[in-house]
């Protein structure tokens, strides 16, 4: 076997490691300057913190032990730097789409300013809501990263195909795909619309999607090309090309795929020190497959909300994170300040799962808040009386009553004449549909309640404040222990760049401080490496 080679360079010294090292403030102050290297010397048990290219030691004096060095640490390389550049963006973090407008034209433009990634939550908005607020971002940081939701509507296609008419029609090049259990003609309609090849045989795609996924089987189609039957049907349609359709053989329906763990909303609770290792390995495996010209990558969301939590995603090899239950609880997004106030009293134990209005007769479930609402329990009770009857009028009179007692509060004729008229403007096939099929016509009349419920939370209905839909994962648990006693405890000091920058930070100092570690350095107090600071504070260090 041949012997590796390498290149010597300039040597830093003698590194002559002794009995354990405790350091101080001093080293806390050294490691928070994440953009250079540290250099830890010691003399008669006395401490010496260099930092920078001054620090490199060339000699040591009589006495002086080399004991340790923690290399720079960027916040822009913590992650995939491709992925930044790609996106045009400085740093791997990305902020989640949250569905009715939770996360808000506001906190899509912090995120863009400060270098991030933001993506509008469009699921469950009216399309001129959408459009709304496609107006207001083009107008207000058109020179910026961000995109838009679009969220699988099993149960209304055509919903889904008039959001990508409006994407394509309005120029929205990105979009966070979401809660997709296969793909749809839709998806593969906006990810291959403009494709061409340049004149060095590129391919070049305008429209890219973020798929947003949990299962390996839903990745798998992620990281494949466009399935062929799709192709051909756009083909025949005359949406594509047959040359178009080639080219669209050879690209991932998704560049970018985010593990989802253990989130808020929509989630299957998966662990990700299990999820995200399994989902690289697959990406590796397809990268290898197909052959892109450009490499796969995959992020990590759910369960990112503490400096240690992304510390952990990055060393997992995560190229980006993306955070959603704690952007949240910040003052930019979509909902009342009542919903944060609750938010901020979160524990990781106070969240439970319930069914999801989306996709209700399918039995999927949503991560909610069950502390201080009742939502969660009405839901089920709802979900239950839909598996056990086949109409409305089967339903027995007791439940009946208590149903209009309590959770809806109006006798269901009434709920189903609200509910004809919201669907005689959004999709008519709906009541046609449920005029031919009772047990339809129930699950319409208790998704009111479960479309209703996150409404009501956001614009603060205080005579509903018992059936608040708060989606929210054990994160924000994690979240309100790491900042107790911090500025950041206090609702209205929570920005979500604020939140973004001491994440980001506080990742890089832990993982300086977890190198020092392996050289024998012990901290006294590792809980003052990640102290939310403001974020005047964190770009003095990184100057």
């Amino acid at each position: 076997m041949q012997a590796a080679k390498y290149k010597s360079t300039d040597p830093l010294g003698v590194f002559l490691p002794g009995e354990q090292v405790a350091a101080g403030p001093a080293l806390v102050a050294g490691l928070r300057r994440v953009n250079q290297p540290l250099y830890l010397l010691t003399q008669d048990c006395d401490i010496q913190v260099m930092t920078g290219t001054d620090g490199l030691i060339q000699d040591l004096a009589a006495g002086q032990q080399f004991n340790g060095m923690a290399l720079a640490c960027p916040l822009e390389n913590l992650g995939s730097t491709d992925f930044c550049h790609d996106h045009a963006i400085r740093y791997p973090y990305m902020g989640g789409s949250m569905a009715k407008g939770i996360s808000s034209v506001a906190m899509v433009e912090a995120l863009a300013r400060a270098g991030m990634l933001g993506f509008f939550g469009a699921a469950g908005l009216l399309i001129e809501e959408v459009e709304a607020a496609i107006d207001q971002l083009q107008n207000s940081v058109p020179d910026c990263s961000w995109g838009f939701n679009l969220i699988h509507s099993p149960s209304e296609p055509e919903l889904e195909n008039a959001l990508v008419d409006l994407y394509l029609r309005r120029g929205i090049t990105l979009v966070e795909a979401s809660a997709f259990l296969a793909l749809t003609p839709a998806l593969v309609r906006y990810r291959t619309h403009g494709i061409s090849c340049d004149a060095e045989g590129r391919i070049v795609t305008p429209n890219r999607i973020i798929a947003k996924i949990s299962r390996e089987e839903v990745a798998a189609r992620f990281f494949a090309p466009p399935p062929e039957r799709f192709l051909q049907k756009l083909v025949a349609a005359g949406q594509l090309t047959a040359e178009q359709a080639e080219w669209a053989g050879k690209i991932p329906m998704a560049q970018d795929v985010t593990v989802e763990a253990d989130s808020g909303g929509h989630t299957d609770n998966r662990p990700a020190l299990a999820l995200l290792p399994t989902i690289k390995a697959q990406r590796n495996a397809c990268q290898k497959e197909y052959n892109y010209a450009q490499q796969l990558r995959v992020g990590l969301g759910g369960g990112i909300a503490t400096p240690a939590s992304a510390a952990a995603a990055f060393a997992l090899g995560a190229d980006y994170l993306v955070t959603g239950t704690i952007n949240q609880a910040c003052v930019e997004s979509g909902t009342c300040d009542e919903v944060r106030k609750m938010l901020a009293e979160t524990r990781q134990a106070d969240v439970t799962m319930a069914p999801s209005g989306d996709m209700f007769e399918m039995g999927v479930k949503v991560q909610v808040i069950k502390r201080g609402t009742m939502f969660s329990m009405r839901a089920a009770k709802l979900y239950e009386l839909y598996r056990a009857y086949s109409s409305i009028e089967d339903l027995p009179v007791d439940e009946r009553q208590k149903l209009e007692k309590t959770v809806f509060r109006k006798n269901l004729d009434q709920i189903w004449e609200e509910t004809r008229s919201f669907f005689e403007q959004r999709d008519p096939r709906q009541l046609a549909k449920a005029e031919s099929d009772p047990k339809y016509k129930l699950a319409l009349v208790f998704r009111w309640y479960l479309g209703q419920s996150p409404v009501w939370a956001n614009r603060g209905d205080a005579d509903r404040r018992l059936d608040y839909q708060i989606w929210c994962g054990p994160a924000m648990g994690a979240f309100n222990e790491w900042v107790k006693g911090s500025f950041l405890q206090a609702t209205e000091q929570r920005r979500v760049t604020t939140v973004a920058w001491n994440i980001l930070f506080g990742a890089a100092v832990l993982i300086r401080a977890n190198q020092l570690k392996l050289q024998g350095v012990h901290l006294d107090d590792e809980d003052a490496l990640t102290t939310p600071l403001e974020i005047e504070q964190i770009k003095e260090f990184l100057s």
